[in-house]
């Protein structure tokens, strides 16, 4: 059978840049790299990587020119630059043990280090890494039945050249191909083949050959229009290896997962695992993650996670949430990522339209040309899905209150798989909009957000490190600053567990929202004022800067299993005061924070929308690793709250704190209605109204 159930590709060999683009342009899938003599194929596959945005990238490397552990990274390197593009294909000797080295650095997601004691090739000790950004495919060549069995034991593919081999005798290479493979306990059909061809084949000819990949001269290249009905009923574009699918878990019907998704899907043994399976704070080991990027691959999503009841379910925008529930042990992870559109909807109402995987740092970047921006937490790398459907108390919070107090309209998609659209409005489900806002994980996925946002030019940003003897003293004395401060200034305050033989400090952060320098310094003095000042820094910078510092875009890789306690406070009083001195100095945790709420937060109903705390002036959280130290501790500030804040939350048991009574009846009649068998369940879970 042409191409063994994979999708056929045609490439070039190439030798310049020029020839490179002429195939792209021209439609190719590869454009490949001889190693030559006189000059270094690795530097021109570079400069093709440049130059180039699509076609895939490939070179022959003399395994004998290079240290294997060297080539590993340098495939790792090229493979990020190019977005994914690359494949090795192997000459010479020992390749198998070049091919073994090379794979153990590019598994980057494998703990420890490369060790690895071949007969010819030693790592004692080797840095894995960087993760690429695809599984890199090691194809090894040559003819004799001993290269051939090699290749069926340990590449990715063969590649040949057929004026050095019959168009006969590929039957008995592709028999010792198969043979090796089953021997080695792989699937003989895995494996790519991949045959350097002459410019006048036809397509019927090229069936004929069995393979998926052909190569041709790139003097001149042909248009691909006489072989492109060839891809018609060729295979699918991802064919995983029996390495791979020996990794999968139980009760998860992986050849059921819709046509749609399969080519994204990510499974415990594919490279972009490690990149998939924590959050930012807890380790997971999901056996699949679904990466839908339009709504209709949602719904496909959501019936495959139906057809699955008894099996872990998440949703995850980015995975930067503090409970880490968008992650699990053996289930299914729905993530957003790939939804991250932004876009101008209507510029004099300043309406936007986001995407649920696009990242707050991204959506300040899109806004700030404009002089727009939107509060949304502190930290730029949150996904928008996430924040803007708990609630959203960000560093414009007392100004311009909280996220989802801007949010005008959401497309979702419901527990059925029915799609809709929910407002304010009376014909647009503005029962299940105010249920979003607010408790929005818990009835549906919503793949794009609709919001009214507002103009902000520059800001003072501070950060101040103040002694803290007295921690009970600095926190009324900042309380009462922040009370009585103007809208315009929001902020937070950090303390940790007191150290032996250091000073006890707080570092106060704020922004103020004005751009007059003078004025900052003016509404930064009674915040400065609460104790004797260690280091101040205050800068008059834009908003996306504050918004986007320290957050990259580097992969999460949490580990185990975070606790953290929340709640929301009227006062800071100085008996509350007390009581959180005395947590502090149980050193039951290494992190409490106080982020500031009240002004224009206030000013919305309580019963407008599904968070309905508003008459908080203040959310504080701790975090510590231990839930029974952290819970004792804690449960003597419980009798100061009222009320919680979801994001800062990992007791998903507490959801009678989080809203109130009758917010929570009315939000468990809803999930009767819009998902009675508790589809969405893996997180702050409102259980259905009984009948």
């Amino acid at each position: 059978m042409a191409g063994m159930g994979h999708r056929l590709r045609f490439g070039a060999l190439v030798t310049s840049v020029a020839q490179a683009r002429r195939a792209e342009e021209l439609g190719y899938d590869l454009a490949l790299v001889r190693d030559q003599p006189d000059g270094d194929a690795w530097t021109l596959l570079s400069w093709i990587a440049g130059h180039t945005e699509r076609i895939g990238l490939a070179t022959a490397v003399d395994a004998a020119g290079w240290e294997p552990a060297v080539l590993g990274r340098a495939a790792a390197s090229l493979d990020l630059l190019s977005g994914g593009r690359l494949a090795v294909a192997l000459t010479g000797d020992h390749v198998a043990e070049v091919t073994d080295i090379v794979r153990g650095v590019l598994d980057a997601g494998e703990p420890g280090p490369l060790r690895y004691l071949g007969e010819r090739h030693r790592v004692p000790r080797a840095q894995r890494g960087p993760l690429p950004a695809h599984r890199v495919p090691v194809w090894l060549t040559g003819n004799d039945p001993e290269d051939l069995r090699r290749a069926g034991r340990v590449a990715d593919g063969w590649m040949a050249d057929l004026s050095r081999l019959g168009a006969g005798e590929l039957a008995t290479a592709y028999k010792i191909l198969e043979d090796a493979a089953v021997e080695a306990g792989r699937d003989g059909a895995e494996i790519h083949r991949i045959l350097i061809v002459g410019p006048g084949l036809g397509p019927d000819e090229l069936l004929a050959l069995g393979a998926d990949t052909f190569l041709v001269e790139a003097d001149d290249p042909a248009p691909l229009t006489s072989w492109e009905r060839l891809r018609e009923g060729s295979g699918p574009p991802v064919c995983r290896p029996s390495s791979v699918r020996a990794k999968r878990r139980p009760g998860i019907d992986y050849e059921a997962i819709p046509a749609s998704l399969a080519e994204t899907a990510v499974e415990p043994g594919d490279l972009d695992y490690a990149r998939v399976r924590s959050t930012y704070l807890r380790g997971g080991s999901p056996g699949v993650v679904l990466r839908p990027r339009t709504t209709a691959e949602v719904v496909d999503a959501l019936a495959f996670a139906r057809a699955h009841p008894g099996v872990p379910f998440a949703l995850r925008s980015a995975g930067h949430g503090i409970s880490g529930r968008s992650t699990n042990d053996g289930g299914i992870v729905l993530s957003l990522a790939a939804m991250n559109d932004i876009e101008i909807l209507d510029p004099s109402r300043r309406l936007v339209r986001v995407g649920p995987g696009a990242r707050w740092m991204d959506v300040a970047r899109a806004l700030a040309p404009h002089g727009w921006a939107l509060s949304s937490g502190d930290y730029g790398g949150v996904g928008v899905g996430g924040l803007a459907t708990a609630g959203g108390i960000g560093w414009l919070a007392r100004e311009h209150g909280l996220t989802i107090d801007h949010l005008h309209a959401v497309e979702m998609v419901l527990a059925d798989g029915t799609v809709v659209r929910a407002s304010s409005s009376p014909d647009e489900n503005p029962d299940l909009f105010w249920a979003v806002r607010g408790a929005g994980a818990n009835f549906g996925v919503v793949t794009s957000f609709e919001f009214e946002v507002y103009e902000v030019g520059d800001v003072g940003f501070a950060q101040l490190v103040v002694a803290a003897d007295d921690p009970a003293e600095v926190l009324v004395k900042w309380g009462r600053a922040i009370e009585e401060a103007p809208r315009d200034v929001s902020g937070q305050l950090i303390m940790g567990a007191p150290r032996a033989g250091q000073p006890m400090v707080a570092q106060l952060l704020a922004v103020v929202d004005h751009d007059d320098p003078e004025t900052i310094i003016e509404r930064l003095q009674p915040i400065a004022a609460v104790a004797p000042l260690y280091q101040q820094q205050v800068l008059l910078t834009p908003y996306l800067s504050v918004i986007s510092n320290a957050a990259d875009g580097g992969y999460h890789q949490g580990a185990g299993e975070p606790v953290s306690r929340s709640g929301l406070i009227r006062h800071l009083t100085p008996e509350f005061a007390l009581a959180a001195t005395e947590l502090l100095n149980s050193g039951a945790v290494h992190w409490f924070q106080i982020r500031t709420v009240g002004g224009a937060v206030a000013d919305v109903p309580a019963d407008a929308t599904a968070y309905a705390h508003r008459d908080a002036n203040f959310s504080v959280a701790v975090m510590g690793s231990s839930a029974r130290r952290v819970d004792a501790a804690w449960d003597r500030l419980r009798p100061y709250f009222d009320g919680l804040y979801l994001s800062f939350e990992t007791g998903p048991d507490r959801v009678g704190e989080a809203f109130p009574p009758a917010t929570l009846e009315r939000l468990r009649a809803l999930k009767g209605r819009y998902d009675p068998d508790n589809l969405f369940r893996d997180n702050f879970n409102i259980k259905a109204a009984t009948r």
